[in-house]
């Protein structure tokens, strides 16, 4: 029975996956920051961790405590929707330590493992944002962006050592609480400068409207177990309508 450790498993995407990779019998080792066993059903199959992806020990402790895994799923992020000007260096960082440098060390954790058996599968989930330019998520797309680049070079480093490393690109999924957050934080501490209140309307009114093609949390859990499980799956996999659309 192979073995699947995913982050971000609290909601979304990651909730999704495990459910997807255990419903197949893989046994799933979901993450999250702060554990909740109620998350998913009990099954001897399934272990929840705590793990914190911008806390070095959490990562360390995380991963001695899955033991051997043959796949990695990189899932964790969080979400940000506001123009630079509205944006503090503060919260940039904070993007940056989730979405891409999250990413790195949970995968640096990894690789002696997947090295020395000459086995193994990392899947990057990003964003189809790196397909098209989008108004206020200049610093989320930025974060995603290096996420891209990091991965496709991962590939080049590793394929010698036969570890295939996958990027899984999703599109906008009311499924997710992006949007909910997006609009709180408007609202909140962190509200759009006044001169972007009109481009902000417009792109709330264009989420509204766009109603037809979104992905679904399962689009993106098919996706990931298509880059996990299929050697000849692309190096980059659009997850959803929209983001295939994008992807052309």
């Amino acid at each position: 029975m192979k073995t699947v450790l995913i982050t971000g498993c609290s909601s979304g995407f990651g909730l999704e996956t495990a459910r997807y990779f255990r419903d197949r019998n893989w046994k799933v080792i979901a993450t999250m920051r702060t554990a909740r066993e109620d998350i998913l059903p009990p099954s001897e199959h399934l272990r929840i961790l705590p793990l914190d992806v911008t806390d070095p020990e959490s990562i360390r402790r995380a991963i001695d405590a899955a033991g051997p895994i043959d796949v990695l799923v990189n899932n964790a992020g969080i979400g940000w929707l506001n123009a630079l000007e509205g944006t503090p260096m503060a919260v940039a960082r904070e993007i940056f330590e989730t979405n891409t440098l999250g990413t790195m060390a949970v995968t640096q954790a990894v690789l002696p493992q997947f090295r020395q058996r000459r086995s193994g599968v990392i899947v990057n989930v990003a964003s189809s944002v790196t397909l098209k330019p989008l108004p206020l998520l200049s610093v989320y797309t930025a974060s995603k962006a290096a996420v891209d680049a990091f991965t496709d070079v991962l590939a080049l480093e590793l394929h010698e050592f036969d570890v295939r490393v996958r990027l899984v690109q999703p599109g906008r999924s009311p499924e997710t609480r992006f949007g909910e957050n997006a609009r709180s934080l408007a609202q909140g501490e962190f509200s759009f400068p006044e001169a972007y209140s009109g481009l902000a309307q417009s792109v709330f009114a264009g989420w509204q409207q766009e109603q037809s093609a979104i992905t679904r949390s399962l689009d993106v859990a098919e996706a990931v177990w298509f880059a996990a499980t299929d050697p000849s799956s692309p190096a980059h996999i659009p997850a959803g309508a929209d983001a295939m659309a994008l992807a052309g």
